[in-house]
């Protein structure tokens, strides 16, 4: 792949400064009410991968309106996202399991779905 291009001003383009690093990384999660913390190792969502998310969980009524199941697209970019965790495999199970102060910690991995500026699901109209 050339991550370099001549665009038509002449100047080069440089799309490596673009693209996320698929490298795991460790991050140290804290549980906010025990003070207990542990180790994950993620992989970073494409903007693709969460683009395919969203559209997983955004739903249209017969009226055009729309709907988001949040709590479905927080599971399934963890269970995408998370590679290794001190409980092993990161499932459906196990995110099922687990109480509000695990999953709050974790939910701060997830990227946000609708970020300021970007899709915005009241705004989209059934055409």
């Amino acid at each position: 792949m050339t991550t370099t291009s001549s665009t038509t001003s002449g100047t080069s383009f440089d799309v490596s400064k673009y693209t996320i690093n698929r490298d795991p990384e460790v991050q140290t999660i804290v549980i906010e009410e025990t003070g207990d913390s542990f180790e994950v190792t993620i992989a970073p969502l494409s903007w693709a991968k969460r683009n395919q998310l969203i559209s997983q969980f955004l739903s249209w009524d017969s009226d055009g309106n729309t709907a988001f199941k949040a709590d479905g697209y927080v599971r399934a970019c963890l269970t995408e996202m998370i590679i290794d965790a001190p409980w092993g495999k990161t499932t459906e199970s196990f995110l099922i399991s687990i109480d509000h102060r695990l999953g709050r910690a974790l939910e701060q991995l997830v990227p946000e779905a609708f970020e300021q500026g970007g899709l915005d699901p009241d705004a989209v109209k059934k055409e």
